[in-house]
């Protein structure tokens, strides 16, 4: 794996960091495909029960290279092509992922850092980032996935507000739009992060991944559908050694000791 984008696990938790804090970790092709097989590899990894991705230096991810592409101009129609394809599978290997992902935000959110931000399942973001679409400012459109993840969690006037216009938001405008699910001092951001990811590591994993699943397909689906696949994955949760857990712990009157299984 490429060293601009590292992979870890300790205590159920992978951590996908990305490495280029002297550029803000804007995305070059070598970044990408790093993105792209650090995903692949939590989405597998049975030793993850969640799943952080953040940024080294000061910054999350600046979006795309730039300067990259301004070296490039004459080839760039091509290059996207094979960028945006390793992007792509890296955004759908986490969405995949039968465990939670969580994206841990500071500094600089923009382009595709808020694509990436906005694939994750939950979002936690230190006090003072700031957050822009930024792709109408160099004369393009979103990808990542932006154009589909985000009228979902923000509604479709608002997205298009923030991808025609390329405005900055701070921590509490996007705290109240539903880009992040919470806003935490700087100085707490790895405490903090820490804390939310040990208690989805800990927690009922299979359930966790039905419970995405349904959130996510549910959308593209009949309430009758969704009623149906909500019993069948019921049904496929009480099967599991997490469910007499949770059941046992509940009756018994103590914290359950789930296993993911």
């Amino acid at each position: 794996m490429s060293d601009t984008v590292l992979y870890s696990v300790a205590d159920g938790v992978a951590t996908i960091l990305l490495n280029r804090p002297q550029v803000l970790n804007a995305l070059d092709a070598e970044m990408i495909r790093g993105l792209r097989k650090a995903a692949e590899r939590a989405e597998r990894d049975e030793a993850a029960r969640a799943v952080v991705v953040r940024g080294a230096g000061p910054a999350f991810l600046a979006g795309g290279d730039v300067a990259a592409f301004h070296a490039n101009l004459q080839r760039m129609a091509d290059l996207v092509w094979e960028g945006a394809t390793e992007l792509h599978h890296a955004i759908l290997a986490l969405r995949r992922a039968s465990k939670p992902v969580l994206a841990c935000v500071h500094g600089a959110v923009a382009g595709a850092g808020v694509s990436l931000m906005a694939a994750a399942d939950l979002a936690i973001a230190a006090e003072g980032t700031q957050i822009t679409l930024a792709y109408s400012r160099i004369g393009t459109s979103p990808d990542g996935g932006a154009t589909h993840s985000l009228p979902r969690l923000v509604g479709q006037r608002r997205a298009l507000e923030l991808m025609l216009l390329s405005d900055t938001i701070d921590t509490q405008a996007a705290l109240r739009l539903g880009l992040v699910n919470w806003v935490v001092d700087a100085g707490r951001l790895d405490v903090e992060t820490a804390s939310i990811a040990r208690r989805l590591a800990q927690g009922a994993t299979r359930a966790f991944a039905e419970t995405k699943r349904l959130v996510y397909q549910g959308q593209d689906r009949t309430l009758a559908a969704q009623l149906e696949a909500e019993m069948e994955a019921f049904a496929r949760c009480a099967g599991t050694r997490d469910f007499a857990e949770g059941v046992t712990a509940f009756v018994e009157k103590r914290k359950p000791h789930f296993e993911g299984k």
